[in-house]
């Protein structure tokens, strides 16, 4: 009996694993807009502290999802425009606001590791940086 218990605890932490989960580009689906997830340079995903994943096509959608309260999120992840599929802290990354860069839902949202990152691309595309406090503030219109 006692191993069964062990058994069970074991399989359900498991399950809540605080990790991203890798994006299935062109089947998952944004968990605020339900448009399938296709640009690897714009998504971005939430994970709770329970290890429930939510992804985004847009870091502009993970924004504006009000349905997850803030203390219940873990990692607050942004993929970084410039190596796409990695995933980065979104707390941690700087913002480019450009209209040279769209982004799928419209804001024109795009994330950066750093600022010597982000200084090449605001020399050629223009636009203006952000931290992520500053995005917060912002009223981000999503384009549905």
């Amino acid at each position: 009996m006692n191993k069964l218990i062990y058994i069970v605890l074991m399989i359900s932490c498991a399950a809540c694993k605080i990790e991203p989960k890798p994006i299935d580009y062109g089947l998952d689906s944004c968990a605020y807009c339900s448009m399938n997830i296709m640009d690897a340079q714009h998504a971005a995903e939430i994970v709770t502290e329970k290890g429930k994943v939510f992804k985004f096509d847009a870091i502009e959608c993970m924004l504006n999802d009000k349905t997850i309260e803030e203390e219940e999120v873990a990692l607050f992840l942004v993929m970084d425009f410039k190596e796409p599929n990695t995933f980065l802290d979104a707390t941690e990354s700087v913002y480019l606001i450009s209209e040279n860069i769209p982004s799928p839902m419209g804001a024109n949202l795009s994330a950066f590791k750093n600022t010597s990152n982000l200084d090449s691309i605001l020399i050629t595309k223009g636009g203006k940086t952000f931290t992520w406090s500053e995005l917060k503030k912002l009223n981000l219109i999503v384009i549905q």
